[in-house]
Order: C-alpha cells, then structure tokens, then sequence
C-alpha cells in the first residue's frame, strides 16, 4: 500500500493474525497523544479535544484511528509516530474504509 496518495488511512485494532489488540483503549490513548497536532497548531486546551487528524472510532465492533494526510504535511514525524505504532504492534491498515468481518477476530 501506498500511504502517500490516500487522504485517510485506516489503523484496525486487529493484528495482520486477526487478534484483537489490547489494550481496550489503545485507540483513543493514540488520538490522545495526536491531540495537539490541528490546523493552527496547539491552543490553550487544545489537548482536551481529538486533532481532526487523527480520531478514534470504530468499524463494526473493532476500535480503529483514522489518520489523515494533513497530518504528515503539517508535522511528518507525528504522522511517521502513529505509522511506526501500526508497525511495531503489527496491526492491519487500510487506505479505504476496511470491511470487518465482526465475527472472526480472536480475543
């Protein structure tokens, strides 16, 4: 896959073996972190609120973190961050919006 030509990538809370990643709130810890990364930059509460960049949802039943290109435009080492997360925890990616099967991942 190409991540450079897709406006959106999609991280799963599913590893590329079809488990559940853990913990629970993974995606929402992620987005967290990605909090002070916005159009305009960081603002005074700004960490109480998700980027537009990077937000924390769900496909079915499985947690996943949309992260969009603006974010590496704007700050390439936040974007190479959550790319490194994907990788390093072995979790699926998509550059379309992913169909899960919600009966088939394992726990």
């Amino acid at each position: 896959m190409d991540s450079s030509s897709s406006k959106k990538l999609y991280i799963l809370g599913l590893t590329r073996q079809g488990k559940t990643f853990r913990p629970s709130d993974w995606a929402e810890r992620l987005a967290g972190v990605m909090s002070q990364f916005r159009p305009g930059g960081p603002q005074p509460g700004s960490h109480l609120a998700y980027s537009p960049w990077c937000i924390p949802t769900s496909v079915g039943a499985v947690k996943c973190v949309i992260v969009h290109s603006d974010l590496r435009d704007h700050e390439v080492m936040a974007w190479d961050f959550c790319m490194s997360f994907a990788k390093d925890n072995d979790l699926q990616v998509s550059d379309s919006l992913p169909l899960v099967d919600t009966g088939s991942h394992k726990p």
